[in-house]
């Protein structure tokens, strides 16, 4: 499974350096510090729906385009990579079993984090 968040943050990355903006730019477009767009920008913090579409408003650029899966990019989901090595039924199961828990728990927690940050006010 590819990491969502992190192909986002690279697709950011990629136009904020054909557009020759910096960082700081974004911040200020996005009313918030240099240090949660960083974060944003290395895929330890999630990007929500709503600074997404911010985020390709001050970019001049469809939501499509922050979005978009490249042809060279590599499936780095360790359970599909063991997948090809098992040889048993069993094993194989266990690894579906494990990869379906393991993106529930994840679904979870970024409902949960998108909520709080859903949650807090709106500054106009």
């Amino acid at each position: 499974m590819l990491n969502v968040n992190s192909m986002i943050a690279a697709n950011i990355v990629a136009i904020l350096k054909q557009q020759n903006r910096k960082q700081i730019d974004l911040a200020d477009a996005l009313q918030t510090n240099k240090q949660t767009i960083s974060k944003m920008l290395n895929g330890s913090r999630m990007i929500n729906a709503v600074e997404l579409k911010h985020i390709a408003e001050f970019l001049g650029v469809k939501m499509e385009e922050l979005t978009k899966v490249h042809e060279n990019s590599v499936d780095t989901d360790i359970v599909h990579a063991f997948m090809g090595k098992v040889e048993s039924e069993e094993a194989k199961e266990a690894l579906h079993i494990a990869d379906r828990l393991s993106d529930m728990i994840l679904f979870h927690s970024r409902v949960r984090e998108n909520g709080m940050a859903m949650m807090e006010p709106w500054e106009e």
